[in-house]
């Protein structure tokens, strides 16, 4: 309580008592007192006359705004004009009560300590949430790195352990066609047919391990990597796609372009698709856009859609944004995708076959029509 009228302060602690709230009362009546009080402990409420010798209740609010902001702010005052009133309130002020019409107390500490308790409660409720969210992310980065590695470990025994073995029985029906006579035609021919089969097993076996872990990835860095998405990407679906590079490294956007071609062969109808790779400002930014028929509202809020969720989570993962939209006119959809540069895209497999990954030197600008 800050008053400097002992009998004032009496009277307001017998109203709230009459009442039967129950509570302990320290009076105050300078601004050193005020100080030392609050140092010792933040109170639950703040009770004030508005005038004071030599200290004033609107330098009172002030101090407990700076020190205690969640403590309610009362002004228990015996004159106080409707234009000061209201600029108390704006100032910060739970409430005013008038000397004259104590009545008005008790409705007004109980409302002040409720909210102040559901502000509180509200609070925790936000910090909780916001340590489960950090959780979350937490576990979901662990578990893209454990997926990438797995990814990696997979494509590496298919592509060295797999491939060998089948290179290995293309050589032995190689050699038995090669023991075989022209009088054995039949079984010459099912050796040729049996080794062109196996040739067509080892390739779908490289494409396999390379849609696993794509090794150019490594070798060659990002812009490479897209390229040679993106080319694979034409081959496969005829669609004419032009990437543009202004840098040479950061792996993770390879996923969340892989995500993108995919949308583009499911939805979009599109017969051509853009993509450009830039730098500006610290943060590597990633455009795609396509010629087809445009994502709608409905499409883009679809909490079912897990690629755009997926893609949100691996852009999020990395402190940046993800963003969808229909190009206006219709005439489309356009992805963009914003990373700082000083976030780490998810750790690589170290391993005995690891090379060497320090940057290299800035590429220039690359325009390529792939196909």
């Amino acid at each position: 309580m800050i008053e400097d009228d002992p009998n004032d302060a009496e009277l307001t602690k017998f109203t709230l008592r009459k009442s039967g709230m129950q509570f302990s009362a320290a009076r105050v009546d300078t601004r050193e007192d005020y100080l030392q009080a609050l140092a010792k402990r933040a109170p639950d409420l703040i009770l004030s006359d508005y005038s004071l010798p030599g200290f004033n209740g609107h330098d009172a609010l002030a101090i407990a705004r700076e020190q205690c902001p969640e403590t309610p702010f009362i002004f228990v005052t015996g004159t106080m004009g409707e234009e000061v009133a209201i600029e108390t309130l704006k100032s910060g002020a739970t409430d005013y009560v008038l000397k004259t019409r104590l009545t008005r107390l008790v409705p007004a500490v109980n409302r002040a300590i409720r909210e102040a308790q559901e502000r509180t409660k509200h609070r925790r409720a936000e910090e909780q949430l916001r340590e489960s969210h950090k959780r979350l992310r937490a576990l979901s980065t662990y578990l893209q790195t454990v997926r990438e590695e797995e990814r990696t470990r997979i494509a590496r025994e298919v592509h060295d352990g797999l491939g060998q073995a089948l290179t290995g029985c293309k050589l032995d029906v190689s050699w038995i066609a090669g023991k075989l006579s022209r009088d054995q035609k039949k079984l010459l021919e099912k050796a040729k047919a049996l080794a062109a089969h196996i040739d067509s097993t080892i390739q779908m076996v490289r494409r396999i391990a390379t849609e696993l872990r794509p090794g150019i990835l490594d070798h060659l860095g990002l812009s490479a990597a897209l390229e040679w998405q993106a080319n694979e990407f034409q081959t496969r679906t005829g669609i004419k796609c032009d990437v543009q590079s202004e840098i040479s490294e950061l792996t993770a956007f390879v996923r969340i372009f892989q995500e993108t071609l995919t949308n583009v062969i499911r939805h979009a109808g599109a017969t051509q698709v853009a993509v450009h790779l830039k730098e500006r400002d610290g943060r590597v930014i990633l455009e795609v856009r396509d010629n087809g028929r445009g994502i709608s509202k409905a499409e883009i809020s679809n909490t079912k859609s897990m690629g755009l969720l997926n893609m949100r989570e691996r852009a999020a993962l990395l402190g940046g944004d993800f963003k969808i939209s229909r190009i206006s006119g219709g005439k489309g959809t356009k992805v963009c995708v914003s990373i700082p540069l000083h976030q780490s895209p998810i750790p690589k497999t170290q391993n005995e076959n690891s090379v060497d990954r320090r940057p290299r030197s800035r590429a220039p600008r690359v325009e390529a029509n792939i196909g």
